[in-house]
C-alpha cells in the first residue's frame, strides 16, 4: 500500500484539525510547532500543479528535453513545463506522423480528402518546413490508387520511407488467391513501402520499393498464384488470414514504418493482424519483388515476423502477444536495451481493454538474420519487460494511436493518444513528468475544461536539447498552450546567454587533446553524444585529454563566466 506523501500528511492534519473548534491559542500554538516541517518538506517536493491542462507533474528525475506532438492544424515543440518553444502551422488536419529533422526542419504528414481511397491515419500529403514555418517542399500522394497513410520515416541519407496504401481490384485479389467468400468490399487495400527523394519544392525521384503484393502465400485454390502451405512458408503473407479485418478491404491498416541503418532493416507493425514484420532494405528493386538477393539473401520475404503465429498456422491464441500494437521500432544504441524492439501494445480485443508498454529481444544472430526452428514460432516467448499501470491496468487504456520511446536518462516516454495524455516514467515505473495536451479545436482548452474535448494525439516524442536541430536557434520559452495557464509550481531554468563564437576558439576536428583559447573563465565543459547522453565533464579545464572518446560526431557546450558556447564537434 503507498502512502501518501509526508508534506500532504503534514497539510492536511493541521486542517482537519482546525475544522474543530478549538481555542485560538491551540491553533496558534500547533502551526508554530508545525509550520517549519511543512516549509522543510516543500522545498523538496516534486514539481506539481493543480493544472487540469498543460503540465500536470514534472519532476527533477524527468528527462529534460522537447516534446514533439502534432494536433489539429499546428505541431508544438514544447519543454517539460509545457511552454512552447517553436509552433509550426498548416492549412490541413495531420496525416498523423511529424519529425523534426537535424537541420531544424519539420517533415509533418497532412490530411488530404480523397474520394475514393479512406482510412483511419490517411494522410496525403508530406511537407517539409524550415524552423521559421515557411514551406520548403510538399508532395501529394493521394488519388484513386495510391494513398499515404500513417507513417514515414527520414532517412539520414535526406531520403524518406512513405507508408502508401494501393487499391486492388477484386479480381486481382482473387487471381493472388484470396477466398471470395472473404471479400466484403469492392477490393482489397494492398500496402507497400517507397523510399523517395525530394527533388526541387515539389517533386520526387523513387529510388527503392518494396509491396507485401510480392510476398503472399495461400493454400485456398491451387490454380491462383502464391499457392503453398502457409505453415511452411513463413516468411510470406497468407492473403486469406484476416485478423480482425473481418473481410473489409483495410486488411492490413499498416500503422508504423521504422529502419535501422546498422542492420540496415525496415520494421512495419500491421495493426489488424497484430504482427510486426521486419524487411531487409538492402535490395534493389528488382530484389525486393523477389525471393532471393539482398545481404541477407531472402530478397524481399520477410526475415522476422511476431506478435500472432496463428497467421502462420504455427500457434494458437494463447500464444498471440500483440493486440492491434503501434510503433514498434528499435531501442537506439548507447540507450538502455539498445537494439531490443519497443511498442505500444494497445490492448483491443484482450479479454481485459487495457494497454502495455512492452519491449521484446529478437533473435538476431550476429550477421543480422534471425533463428527459426523449423515447425516452430519465432521466438521469443514472450516481453523482456513489460509496463501497466501499477494500481489498475484498466486505468491505462488507448485502443488506437499511441507510441512509446526509450529517453538516454534511462526513463520511457509514453503517448496515451486517444486521451492525448503523455506521461515519463523512471526505471522504477514511478510517473516523473506527466502532461495532458490542451490542444482542441477552435481553441485550445482553459484550465478547468472537460479533457474530453482535446484532440487524440498520434504520438510524441522527446528530443535531447542537444540535438542539432537546436544548435544556434533561439530556444526562449514561450507561453504553453492552454488558456489560463499556470507556471507557479513549475521550475523553469533559464536560457544561458549565449557567448560568441570569435571569443572561444578550438581545433576541430579534435585530435587526441582538446585545447580552448579564450580569455573568459571556463567554469564547466560537457560533451554529448548524439543521443543526448552526456559522456564527459570537465570543470575549470582548458586542455582536456580526448584520447579516450571515439570517434564520431558530438555536441560540446563549454560554459563560461560570461555565458554558453554550443557546437558541434567532431572526434578524429
Amino acid at each position: 500500500m503507498k502512502h501518501p506523501p509526508l508534506w500532504r500528511m503534514f497539510f492536511v492534519i493541521p486542517q482537519s484539525i482546525i475544522t474543530f473548534d478549538l481555542i485560538p491559542i491551540m491553533k496558534r500554538n500547533l502551526l508554530l510547532f508545525i509550520l517549519p516541517f511543512i516549509l522543510i518538506t516543500f522545498s523538496y517536493l516534486p514539481v506539481t500543479s493543480q493544472n487540469t491542462v498543460g503540465t500536470l507533474i514534472n519532476t527533477p528525475d524527468a528527462y529534460d528535453g522537447f516534446a514533439l506532438f502534432t494536433a489539429n492544424y499546428n505541431t508544438y515543440l514544447i519543454n517539460n513545463c509545457g511552454q512552447v518553444i517553436n509552433q509550426w502551422t498548416s492549412d490541413n488536419l495531420p496525416g498523423r506522423s511529424v519529425y523534426l529533422l537535424p537541420d531544424g526542419s519539420l517533415l509533418r504528414a497532412e490530411n488530404l480528402p480523397n474520394e475514393y481511397l479512406n482510412i483511419p491515419g490517411m494522410g496525403g500529403l508530406l511537407t517539409l518546413r524550415d524552423w521559421d514555418d515557411n514551406l520548403i517542399w510538399e508532395y501529394q500522394f493521394s488519388d484513386e490508387n495510391i494513398l499515404q497513410h500513417h507513417d514515414f520515416y527520414p532517412m539520414e541519407n535526406g531520403n524518406i520511407l512513405v507508408l502508401m496504401l494501393e487499391n486492388k481490384s477484386v479480381e486481382e485479389a482473387i487471381q493472388a488467391g484470396r477466398n471470395p467468400d472473404l471479400l466484403i468490399a469492392d477490393g482489397l487495400y494492398n500496402e507497400k513501402i517507397l523510399e523517395i527523394e525530394m527533388v526541387d519544392s515539389n517533386d520526387i525521384n523513387v529510388v527503392w520499393e518494396w509491396n507485401f503484393w510480392d510476398h503472399l502465400v495461400q493454400e485456398f485454390d491451387s490454380t491462383k498464384e502464391n499457392y503453398a502451405s502457409v505453415a511452411k512458408n513463413p516468411q510470406l503473407l497468407d492473403i486469406n488470414f484476416l485478423g480482425f479485418s473481418n473481410g473489409n478491404n483495410n486488411w492490413l491498416h499498416v500503422n508504423s514504418v521504422q529502419y535501422n541503418k546498422s542492420l540496415d532493416q525496415i520494421i512495419i507493425s500491421s495493426r489488424q493482424l497484430n504482427e510486426l514484420y521486419i524487411i531487409d532494405h538492402s535490395t534493389s528493386i528488382e530484389q525486393s519483388a523477389s525471393h532471393s538477393g539482398g545481404r541477407y539473401g531472402r530478397g524481399g520475404d520477410f526475415l522476422y515476423r511476431w506478435g500472432n503465429p496463428i497467421a502462420y498456422k504455427t500457434g494458437e491464441e494463447s500464444d498471440r502477444k500483440l493486440f492491434a500494437q503501434h510503433f514498434p521500432h528499435w531501442i537506439e544504441e548507447g540507450l538502455k536495451d539498445a537494439g531490443k524492439i519497443i511498442l505500444f501494445n494497445n490492448g483491443f480485443q484482450r479479454t481485459t481493454n487495457f494497454s502495455s508498454v512492452d519491449i521484446l529481444t529478437p533473435p538476431i544472430n550476429s550477421d543480422g538474420s534471425y533463428e527459426l526452428n523449423v515447425g516452430e514460432a519465432y521466438g521469443p516467448l514472450d516481453f523482456d519487460w513489460t509496463y501497466v499501470d501499477p494500481v489498475d491496468p484498466t486505468n491505462f487504456y488507448s485502443r488506437v494511436l499511441s507510441g512509446a520511446q526509450r529517453l538516454p536518462n534511462g526513463n520511457t516516454l509514453i503517448c496515451e493518444g486517444t486521451s492525448a495524455l503523455f506521461f515519463e516514467i523512471d526505471e522504477n515505473d514511478e510517473t516523473v513528468w506527466k502532461y495532458q495536451s490542451p490542444a482542441a479545436l477552435p481553441d485550445p482548452l482553459s484550465q478547468g475544461a472537460p479533457v474530453d474535448a482535446v484532440e487524440s494525439i498520434f504520438r510524441a516524442t522527446k528530443y535531447s536539447k542537444n540535438y542539432p536541430a537546436f544548435v544556434g536557434r533561439d530556444l526562449t520559452p514561450g507561453d504553453p498552450i492552454e488558456q489560463d495557464f499556470n507556471l507557479d509550481q513549475c521550475q523553469v531554468l533559464s536560457v544561458p546567454e549565449l557567448v560568441d563564437t570569435e571569443r572561444i576558439r578550438f581545433q576541430n576536428p579534435v585530435q587526441d587533446q582538446l585545447k580552448i583559447e579564450t580569455n573568459l573563465i571556463v567554469e564547466k565543459v560537457e560533451l554529448y553524444n548524439l543521443q543526448g547522453q552526456k559522456i564527459l565533464v570537465a570543470n575549470q579545464e582548458k586542455n582536456i585529454n580526448f584520447t579516450y572518446i571515439p570517434s564520431g560526431m558530438y555536441f560540446i557546450k563549454i560554459f563560461t563566466d560570461q555565458g554558453l558556447l554550443s557546437k558541434k564537434i567532431i572526434k578524429a
